[in-house]
């Protein structure tokens, strides 16, 4: 359980070092660049990746190309969505993306759905809609800027859509692995040419950032492989405590730590997130 729990706690402080970021003068987009450096090293260390067995002529590059596009410029956007939005709105728009693999497999590749999932796929809706709220008079809470919405809409199409091209890798036969290792690879030569080509200079602080963001974002993903490996006979164990459980946590940190200020509508839009969740769980 305690492996569990160290991979909700990563994807949460990866949204509370965001979080933090301006406020202590760093620069993000160098931040994720230098992530994903941590992130190539480690998954060498601990992963051992073997990169030539995607050389093989039915490898799935193109799946690859477009997650080494999507995972920086997604990882932007849940920097702004938290700056925006706050770590409680983010991290629930985020899980929520759960829901897009499971429409595309309904609408796009025709499979029929359950009950519980179409139950699952209309509280998710229903909470996505309070999460992008603007709240009323007298809440308290500042209005929803189109900037706001267009960050929270785009982390979650962003990660669903992530969710659906690490599905297809697996579908393929791709090691994990070495997938991962060239998918962090490519990610970080892109966000380093687009920072050569800005030609910022580089903060010493935000390299040292960099680095925790890296090992916090690859921690949650090793955590949550590793948490699967330790419960092979319940994967709904892993599925719900890792969505509910980061959602739990942000809320506390969001609205406890930082003061996030929310609607009721909001707070409605939370438990329907995790009444989602609980209604979409392997069975």
């Amino acid at each position: 359980m305690l492996i569990l729990l160290a991979s909700i706690a990563c994807s949460v402080a990866v949204s509370v070092l965001l979080k933090l970021a301006r406020q202590h003068n760093i620069d993000v987009t160098q931040a994720i660049a230098i992530n994903y450096a941590m992130a190539v090293a480690l998954c060498l260390f601990l992963l051992k990746p073997q990169p030539a067995s995607l050389l093989r002529p039915d490898a799935p590059w193109p799946v690859l190309l477009t997650l080494g596009v999507l995972l920086p410029t997604i990882f932007v956007a849940m920097a702004g969505a938290v700056r925006h939005a706050g770590i409680v709105l983010s991290d629930a728009a985020q899980r929520l993306s759960l829901v897009i693999p499971l429409a595309a497999a309904f609408l796009i590749f025709g499979e029929t759905l359950s009950g519980s999932k179409l139950l699952g796929l209309a509280l998710a809706l229903a909470a996505l809609f309070c999460l992008l709220a603007k709240p009323g008079r007298g809440s308290g809470a500042p209005g929803r800027s189109l900037a706001t919405i267009g960050f929270l809409l785009a982390v979650w199409v962003g990660y669903g859509v992530i969710d659906i091209l690490f599905k297809q890798l697996a579908k393929s036969g791709a090691s994990f692995a070495s997938s991962l290792f060239v998918t962090f690879s490519l990610a970080g030569l892109l966000t380093l040419a687009y920072l050569l080509a800005r030609r910022r200079p580089w903060r010493t602080r935000s390299l040292l950032a960099g680095l925790l963001l890296g090992l916090l974002n690859f921690g949650n993903i090793y955590f949550y492989i590793r948490a699967h490996q330790v419960f092979p006979a319940n994967p709904t164990l892993v599925f719900s405590a890792m969505n509910i459980g980061v959602i739990s946590l942000g809320t506390l940190i969001g609205a406890g730590l930082f003061r996030e200020r929310l609607s009721w509508v909001n707070g409605a839009g939370i438990a329907l997130a995790i009444a989602a969740i609980v209604a979409l769980m392997p069975r």
